[in-house]
């Protein structure tokens, strides 16, 4: 009876246009009062729903203390000005390509979502910049939008990203930190190259011109200017692996670095930008934490009435080959992806398919990489779509516009996801050497 009533009460929200926090948590509360069976319990049940929000299983881990740094980080960097420096780079280095507007766009949004770990933030920044000039150069907005927005998905992969934070917490503690950072390495670069190949092979079908080559000096230079800002990846990476600190005092010190950077180096953040960064990562930090209390006890209610085990054993019924099974549940976390934002997603499937997936063969890090990439996919697909209607609001465009031309870069996401599904080196290997200079 409560399963039933959780299910129909968060479809019929979420048809309504509730935002998915308030669908999930009002589906609860409808649960809880369903499995009750009478006022004598209503209390009690209540009372085990908010301790499941606000305690252990819920947002009071020390672990979550990394979210509000690394999302501090992210908008010191967009607010002081690290930007316009790797747009400067990208163009000096890929600009005199055929379609180097567009290059130069897949490597600056690869960059700086590296450093911002938010693909929404990306497309905010970068396609800010480079999306009217692309168009001011005779480039089709449609096609300037989809460059941006699929290049800005690399940072769901990146070691900056809150979404491999969510994903472990999400996990149970199946799966390190470090492990998610080094596993999704390698599929970021690929999905770098899968988006760079479909820019390209855009450009040339479309007869785009070619840029200048600049010269190495300015390359250099351009570099140099860039670099400090780069460096944040390289400092997680290494005071993690290196056992100097946790994630979340990397995460602390990735912020002391982006204020320094933006404050000392550049000189370009002023008192106002440092209020509005600071009252920007207070209101995210603040609506995904209570995502996160929210879909505890909503994984608590799917737990105690044993979806994981219906799904895992309806799967079974279905096919025992694990090619299958991992097809399913692709196009399974995709659809959800669509009308589900990347964070509730994550919270919600992972508890029930990540067993699943363990059960014939698939490592939880390599999961882990599978379900980014097919929630990245998600936030360039109507309705929810986030970083797409943000791209195509820069670049004042209709979605339906864009979507008659995103075929080649969704073939670059779906080709790299399909690769990472059925080849687990690609996001094992790193783990597993890191794992083994450690024991050794």
């Amino acid at each position: 009876m409560a399963l039933t009533v959780l299910a129909i009460v968060f479809a019929l929200l979420l048809i309504l246009g509730v935002p998915v926090v308030f669908a999930i948590g009002l589906s609860s509360v409808a649960a809880f009062v369903a499995s009750s069976g009478g006022l004598d319990m209503l209390v009690p049940n209540l009372n085990t729903m908010f301790n499941t929000m606000i305690g252990d299983s819920g947002m009071n881990k020390l672990a979550f203390l990394a979210i509000p740094f690394f999302i501090f980080a992210g908008e010191l960097m967009i607010y002081g000005g690290m930007a316009d420096k790797i747009v400067n780079f990208a163009k000096a280095a890929v600009g005199h390509v055929r379609g180097g507007l567009g290059m130069s766009n897949v490597v600056a949004c690869t960059l700086f979502g590296g450093i911002s770990g938010s693909a929404v933030a990306d497309v905010s920044a970068m396609g800010s910049v480079l999306i009217p000039i692309m168009k001011k150069e005779g480039y089709d907005a449609d096609y300037a939008v989809n460059v941006t927005t699929h290049a800005a998905l690399v940072g769901v992969l990146t070691p900056t990203s809150l979404n491999i934070i969510l994903f472990t917490l999400a996990a149970g503690g199946k799966v390190s930190i470090l492990d998610m950072i080094y596993a999704g390495i390698i599929p970021a670069i690929l999905l770098t190259a899968c988006n760079l190949a479909a820019a390209y092979l855009v450009a040339r079908k479309r007869g785009y011109p070619r840029g200048e080559w600049p010269g190495w000096a300015i390359v250099a230079r351009s570099f140099a200017a860039a670099l400090p800002g780069l460096m944040v990846i390289v400092i997680i990476l290494f005071c993690i692996t290196a056992g100097i600190c946790t994630a979340t005092e990397s995460a602390s010190i990735a912020v002391v670095w982006a204020l320094f950077l933006s404050a000392v180096v550049y000189r370009s953040l002023t008192v106002e930008q440092f209020i509005a960064a600071c009252a920007k990562a207070a209101k995210t930090t603040g609506t995904v934490l209570t995502l996160i209390g929210i879909s505890a006890v909503f994984g608590y209610l799917l737990a105690i009435n044993e979806v994981p085990t219906m799904a895992g054993e309806w799967m079974s019924h279905i096919s025992t080959n694990p090619f299958v099974i991992f097809f399913l549940v692709n196009i399974i976390l995709f659809v959800l992806g669509t009308f589900l934002d990347m964070a509730p997603t994550i919270l919600i499937c992972t508890p029930i398919f990540m067993p699943i997936c363990a059960k014939f063969g698939m490592d939880p890090v390599q999961f882990g990489i599978v379900m980014l990439l097919n929630c990245a996919l998600g936030l360039n697909t109507p309705p929810v779509g986030t970083t797409q209607f943000v791209g195509c609001a820069i670049g004042e465009i209709s979605v339906g516009q864009v979507m008659k031309t995103i075929l080649p870069f969704y073939g670059s996401l779906t080709a790299t996801m399909m690769l990472i599904t059925y080849i687990p080196a690609l996001s094992m290997w790193l783990p597993n050497l890191v794992r083994s200079f450690a024991v050794g």
